[in-house]
């Protein structure tokens, strides 16, 4: 009985396969003709995962942890940005995703990460371009 079960759920798999190269479903998809990434690899029981949190950027850091890596990275970016406008939004987008973290309790190790203080980062987001806008100008 399972047999015949696994058999006609085996045919009805080809028949689906088949009328779909007969649409062209098939015809365009990436990586076609290349070989499967990953075939020499060790056999690893979490490699779906591993590869969902390389291909989609997850992170598997604690939340008190992983809001110090965006505070280095968004303070790493202020430089890059052109607008005052846009270092504000930056900083107060940040500054609601510490507070929000602050008032749960989440798993791993408890936040201590303070909010910014949006005024003072502005002021040094100012003074930088300002000198480095200084640096840039030739001596007449």
């Amino acid at each position: 009985m399972v047999g015949e079960i696994n058999e006609r759920r085996r045919e009805w798999l080809e028949r689906q396969i088949a009328e779909a190269r007969e649409r062209g479903l098939f015809d365009d998809l990436e990586g076609r003709g290349a070989a499967l990434p990953n075939l020499g690899e060790v056999e690893d029981p979490t490699w779906w995962g591993k590869q969902l949190i390389r291909r989609e950027n997850l992170s598997v850091l604690p939340p008190a942890i992983e809001i110090r890596r965006k505070v280095e990275a968004t303070l790493a970016s202020l430089p890059d940005l052109v607008r005052e406008q846009d270092v504000r939004e930056a900083l107060e987008g940040l500054n609601a995703e510490i507070r929000a973290l602050n008032r749960c309790a989440a798993a791993g190790p408890p936040t201590t990460q303070a909010v910014l203080d949006v005024e003072a980062r502005v002021a040094a987001w100012r003074a930088d371009r300002a000198r480095d806008q200084g640096e840039d100008e030739e001596p007449a």
